[in-house]
């Protein structure tokens, strides 16, 4: 499943660094990221802690986005996706993305995930279907508003960001249910 990135046809942008205290690029997501709402034992759907730094200049505004590529889907599947964050926000507290958004920045919007809920939604890859990869990005843009509402689907926010990302962010974590 290696093979399907979701960042080959687009273009190339500059990188800048995302960390997190939740989970490291490369392992697996820890217990509560993965998700209750769908099932998996232990799953609490609690998203992860974030700070970034170092965006390009003009950055006035960002969009965070988990997205697994593996998903057995046509499509993929977006498990978090929040628009106009203010560029002075750097940081998203561990349980940010609930359904109330009370911890979001002012201005910000969480998306609907493709388990239909605005918040995040955490890791939950079929039983033996293998390892998936879940693709945190943090996506610097040139505008303060990206064009997108509450009804807005994780696609539409990616079709918006094409011509107005100035930057990228990643960390690749992982997940399995044997």
């Amino acid at each position: 499943m290696s093979g399907n990135d979701p960042f080959d046809r687009i273009p190339e942008k500059a990188a800048f660094t995302v960390t997190s205290s939740t989970v490291n690029g490369g392992e697996a997501w820890p217990e509560p990221q993965y998700s209750g709402a769908f099932g998996v034992p232990g799953g609490q759907d609690i998203s992860p802690q974030l700070s970034w730094s170092g965006a390009p200049e003009g950055t006035k505004s960002y969009a965070v986005t988990v997205y697994d590529p593996d998903a057995p889907t046509q499509s993929g599947f977006w498990h978090w996706a929040v628009a106009n964050i203010p560029a002075s926000v750097t940081e998203l507290p561990e349980g940010a993305g609930t359904a109330t958004g009370e911890d979001m920045p002012d201005g910000a919007i969480q998306l609907k995930n493709d388990g239909g809920t605005p918040q995040f939604v955490g890791a939950a890859p079929p039983a033996g279907h293998g390892m998936h990869r879940y693709f945190i990005v943090v996506h610097a843009l040139d505008t303060e508003d990206i064009g997108v509402n509450g009804d807005s689907s994780p696609a539409f926010l990616g079709f918006n960001m094409f011509s107005h990302t100035l930057g990228r962010a990643m960390i690749i974590v992982t997940a399995e249910i044997e």
